[in-house]
């Protein structure tokens, strides 16, 4: 998350791309959690949508997903994958834009990486370093 973010800050992302993003990212969670898509595995699992980011054009959506507890990843993204079109749909009839995203879906790593990085500030060789650190 920390990447995608850094774009955004750096110029990579503009104020109307972020908004529109997140429209799209509340859209797509209502939907979800409604029960909107009825792909083959859609009911199995709850998923948490944690952004969706918008090409310059807006027709492309890139939506980084979780499924809750982080177990059956290629299931949902499969799922996700089979009911496209009707996500698409039940979006855009809570977001109106010009043209309706194509909706791609990607793992979201980031918790991921938080679980590294609080796994390695653990260790005890890092936390010895951070002390001598300080006492300098």
């Amino acid at each position: 998350m920390a990447k995608r973010q850094d774009s955004a800050k750096s110029g990579g992302l503009s104020q109307r791309q972020l908004r529109v993003g997140e429209l799209v990212r509340r859209a797509l969670s209502d939907v979800l959690i409604r029960g909107e898509a009825h792909g083959l595995g859609m009911q199995s699992s709850s998923i948490t949508v944690s952004e969706v980011r918008m090409s310059p054009d807006l027709r492309q959506a890139v939506a980084y997903v979780m499924p809750l507890g982080g177990r059956g990843e290629a299931e949902a993204l499969e799922a996700l994958a089979e009911a496209r079109g009707e996500i698409r749909r039940a979006v855009m009839r809570r977001v109106h834009l010009k043209f309706s995203p194509d909706f791609q879906f990607r793992l979201d790593e980031t918790f991921d990486q938080y679980d590294r990085t609080r796994e390695m500030l653990s260790r005890d060789e890092v936390a010895r370093d951070l002390r001598d650190e300080d006492e300098d």
